[in-house]
């Protein structure tokens, strides 16, 4: 495994006894590593998302998507080496034709989408992306060549719309989901999928194995993606009572404080104070209210990281 694999997932798999060597930079690089092993030692390489009984294996979940779902529109699946999509695919397809079949990568690794342009596998340099489980650089070869006959649509999405379907997925069904699993809600969310409204589509919540930190980071950045975490800078007046009418302010509008700091050093006026807010509202229009209530007060207040207006 890349040294950027999941501390839960390399703990899980040496709970199974697996001999986990954690090396290399990426997927590649691991990868790479893994192979060279394999010669030094005779030991037999097996690609975890290329290799024929591999997507086969995976494939038996379009068989029991087929054996408990009736009438199916769509699949949604998420894609990064592209073994799952083939195998689900594959099974979706035989035994339900008209079912479409939706692939849904990170915009930090968008390698199918980039194998697609290129009418074959390519190398694409993956960026820190929150779905690491889709964290591939070069789709498998099988695995393309498999999918691409039964593909209906390949959709790439924002790293914050990742983060608020976990966040909704923790939220509305009690699921916990890393980033890889909740790709395909994101999509949805995100409007790629608008086509298939009212209509039957499975979504493959395909992985939980998500780090404590990680996720808290996760719930944090779909909130702020939402609007519901906000961060402002604005200067207030130094005296008795300055900094405590802000905070009955925001109180007095339902919004709570998470974190917040005065900077005095880096202020050209002695009277007054920058005081660096980071707070919770309800939704966006929770936030939109605060913002407009808080620009009528004060002459000098920034916002930062202006989220996406899912309201709008």
């Amino acid at each position: 495994m890349p040294l950027k694999a999941s501390l839960m997932k390399i703990q899980k798999c040496r709970n199974y006894h697996a001999n986990v060597v954690v090396q290399g930079a990426d997927m590649g690089e691991a990868k790479r590593i893994a192979l060279k092993m394999g010669h030094d030692r005779g030991l037999t390489y097996i690609n975890g998302y290329d290799h024929p009984h591999i997507m086969s294996g995976q494939g038996t979940i379009g068989l029991e998507i087929i054996e408990q779902v009736s009438d199916i529109d769509a699949v949604v699946v998420p894609v990064g080496g592209g073994g799952l999509i083939a195998g689900v695919a594959t099974a979706i397809k035989n035994l339900s034709p008209n079912t479409k079949i939706i692939g849904v990568e990170s915009e930090k690794c968008p390698s199918f989408t980039r194998a697609l342009e290129n009418k074959g596998p390519v190398f694409v340099a993956n960026q820190e992306t929150l779905a690491d489980g889709l964290a591939v650089p070069q789709v498998g070869y099988n695995a393309y060549a498999t999918t691409v006959p039964l593909l209906d649509k390949m959709i790439v999405v924002k790293e914050e719309w990742i983060a608020l379907a976990i966040l909704r997925l923790v939220e509305l069904e009690k699921c916990v989901v890393e980033g890889a699993g909740a790709a395909g809600l994101a999509a949805i969310m995100a409007g790629h999928l608008n086509e298939f409204i009212g209509k039957r589509v499975v979504l493959l919540i395909c992985g939980g194995n998500i780090d404590t930190t990680m996720f808290g980071k996760c719930l944090e950045r779909g909130m702020a993606a939402e609007g519901r975490l906000q961060r402002f800078t604005v200067t207030v007046s130094d005296g008795p009572g300055g900094v405590a009418k802000l905070c009955n302010l925001l109180a007095s509008l339902g919004v709570s404080i998470k974190d917040i700091m005065h900077e005095r050093a880096f202020i050209r006026d002695i009277h007054h104070v920058e005081v660096k807010v980071i707070c919770e509202t309800r939704d966006w229009e929770h936030s939109k209210e605060m913002r407009k209530v808080l620009q009528e007060t004060y002459s000098k207040v920034h916002f930062y990281d202006m989220p996406m207006a899912i309201a709008e």
